[in-house]
């Protein structure tokens, strides 16, 4: 092509003239011819991300690499760069279990054919299991209603601690409540950070609880990068504020592949009845476990137990034998028998709503 071009406007010129010629068009020619730039990133700005007030409510984040492998069906992996994470297959559903013996101590060295998982009464097929201690992401929700003022400094230190005995790459988010809810601190594995989180006190007015529960829950969701996920909450007296009542925070928190809840109860004679159905319900629907200190300095302890149990859980993974096409809600129940071990107790979330069903409720909203 640029030989024909050299004839038609230099006629004159032949032989090696034509062939410099030649090469000076296709010289220019691909100067002027874009670059491929390399593919731009598409995460958000941290910094235009909210990192006050109430938890984010609203829009889905930028699906991480991560994210992207899962939905297309990769297995488990065991590190993504340098970092153990475990990775649940498509259409799983994943429950984190404790196991107890008869005399409520706990068991770390059962393996995957010690486990039988029921659904809704159906005897399921174990498809991925593991029992090392993965990282976790966690919501710290704490009361910060006038009846806490004198409690807050105790129980921001053995929240504090809680963060101390976990891993150094779980990551966590503060919510402070009364009769509002405030995102205090997002996600990190700074402690410096996090304290100042729990030191941002103005104890006054009532106890939103339910909607502070649901609004970590939705945040933990919609912004958590691990696939094990927990909230630990702290309160002193009942809910007197929520626009949300405790059916609907239970049925939020029971989403498949929900969070644990662990709740500490801080409560006074007159109102520990109502409080501790509804914390005892919050976590013994959703695997967790209540704790009703007698005593403020208990809170400590209680915490570091709490990390305890996190760090010593199963991870039982199963494809429901029925798919995902009937909605509703599924029952779940695992046992677990073993030579040498006598009676067996396994603690896990008591059932699901599926993601089918979820798909279908904000579809007709």
């Amino acid at each position: 092509m640029y030989r024909a071009i050299a004839k038609k406007f230099f006629p004159s010129i032949t032989g090696a003239g034509i062939a410099a010629l030649v090469m000076c068009l296709a010289t220019s020619v691909g100067a002027q011819a874009p670059a491929q730039s390399p593919q731009q990133g598409t995460a958000g700005n941290p910094a235009a991300q909210q990192q006050q007030g109430q938890p984010q409510q609203s829009g889905q984040p930028q699906q991480s690499g991560q994210q992207q492998q899962q939905q297309q069906g990769q297995a488990p992996s065991s590190e993504n760069n340098g970092v153990f994470v475990f990775r649940k297959q498509v259409e799983e559903v994943q429950l984190h279990a404790t196991v107890l013996d008869d005399k409520h101590r706990m068991v770390t060295d059962l393996a995957r054919q010690d486990f039988a998982v029921y659904e809704n009464g159906q005897a399921q097929q174990i498809t991925s299991f593991d029992r090392r201690d993965i990282p976790v992401s966690i919501g710290i929700i704490v009361d910060n209603s006038g009846s806490m003022r004198d409690k807050r400094p105790a129980v921001n230190q053995a929240a504090l601690n809680f963060v101390r005995a976990s891993r150094p790459d779980d990551e966590v988010f503060i919510v402070n409540f009364n009769d509002e809810y405030y995102l205090d601190q997002d996600f990190t594995a700074d402690l410096g950070k996090l304290k100042e989180g729990m030191e941002k006190i103005d104890s006054r007015g009532g106890t939103a609880l339910y909607d502070a529960v649901v609004a970590s829950a939705d945040h933990l969701e919609k912004n958590a990068k691990l696939d094990k996920k927990v909230l630990l909450v702290v309160t002193d007296g009942e809910d007197n504020a929520s626009r949300e009542s405790l059916e609907q925070a239970i049925r939020r928190l029971q989403k498949e592949n929900g969070p644990t809840v662990y709740s500490i109860g801080i409560l006074g004679e007159e109102r520990q009845k109502r409080a501790r159905r509804a914390l005892a319900a919050l976590a013994e629907n959703t695997g967790g476990i209540s704790y009703f200190p007698k005593d403020l300095s208990e809170v400590d302890s209680i915490t570091r137990e709490v990390a305890h149990d996190i760090r010593n859980q199963y991870i039982i993974g199963y494809k429901p034998a029925t798919g995902k096409q009937d909605t509703g809600y599924r029952t779940v129940r695992v046992e677990a028998k073993a030579p040498g071990h006598g009676k067996l107790m396994v603690r896990t979330r008591t059932g699901y709503y599926s993601g089918q069903e979820r798909a279908a409720a904000a579809g007709g909203q």
